[in-house]
């Protein structure tokens, strides 16, 4: 009778500086990361009976909302694009955002028995419930197609940065998404606050009006037109839009002064979600 092979030694130590990050666990990890993802999208459209339909229906009720108040009623600019047109596109980044942060923000609290029984890089829990969202973002993008063909809206060879401001909504939603897991497992008040932040970022960020409206209200109080750009989702959006529809103005500036932001987000939530995640399993 042959005795039992003894099982791999694993010493798990803390580390510092930018080793802490452990990254290349992530990648070790690829698989569960994968099957998380797969499981939050499942739990979502669990019994519903619209399923992943509810993922057009959101951004295409509140693009009819919108386009009924702020459209009609209040006469709010498009930059001279139909406003269902520019609202859609406009939400399809938003949503994505939003969604991003409501799952990942109680991601870690709701992964409590997970965490207690087995070891992972906890890094994959809040990423996976923002990957989770690019599967709606997939179903609702045709919707939008549709809209184009509809209103005679074709892109320009912008339409090719359109992947590139997806990996930048990407980038932004994680890293608040990062910082918002992380804080709610030490202060359950987060739960609540994360509904209102979202409603409160939506109105600082180009969904229901133009970056041209704005602009001009920056330079009177001095400031550059970029400097909106420290809301991360403001050159997302506004980008997107002109990669889409192929909008007047190039909104470069604020494109990039959102990539600076988007990726400080992310390093410093990587960072501050790292450090305290070695109390994660005593608190959660």
């Amino acid at each position: 009778m042959n005795s039992a092979e003894p099982l791999p030694l694993v010493v798990i130590e803390p580390t510092r500086g930018l080793a802490a990050l452990r990254l290349g666990e992530l990648w070790a990890y690829r698989e569960l990361l994968y099957f998380l993802v797969w499981r939050d999208v499942k739990v979502r459209y669990k019994q519903t009976v619209l399923g992943a339909a509810w993922a057009i229906l959101q951004p295409l009720m509140t693009a009819a909302v919108f386009t009924i108040f702020f459209g009609r009623l209040a006469g709010i600019s498009s930059d001279g694009l139909p406003y269902p047109l520019f609202s859609y596109c406009g939400l399809l980044m938003w949503t994505f955002f939003a969604q991003g942060l409501s799952l990942s923000s109680n991601s870690v609290v709701g992964s409590a028995q997970l965490i207690t029984k087995v070891y992972f890089p906890r890094l994959v829990i809040p990423i996976a419930a923002v990957l989770s969202g690019l599967v709606d973002l997939a179903v609702a993008l045709p919707i939008l197609a549709i809209l184009m063909w509809h209103y005679g809206t074709w892109p320009a060879l912008a339409v090719l940065t359109a992947p590139l401001l997806a990996l930048l909504a990407l980038v932004a939603t994680t890293g608040v998404g990062l910082w918002l897991s992380a804080l709610n497992v030490e202060y359950r008040d987060v739960r609540f606050v994360v509904p209102f932040l979202v409603q409160l970022w939506l109105f600082v960020t180009p969904v229901i009006y133009p970056a041209s409206v704005l602009a001009p209200r920056l330079q009177r109080l001095g400031l550059p037109a970029w400097s909106w750009g420290i809301n991360p989702m403001a050159g997302v959006v506004e980008g997107f839009r002109w990669a889409m529809l192929d909008t007047p103005t190039s909104p470069g500036p604020l494109i990039a002064a959102s990539a600076v932001t988007g990726f400080v987000l992310l390093i410093s939530g990587a960072w501050y979600f790292r450090r305290v995640e070695r109390s994660f399993a005593d608190v959660v």
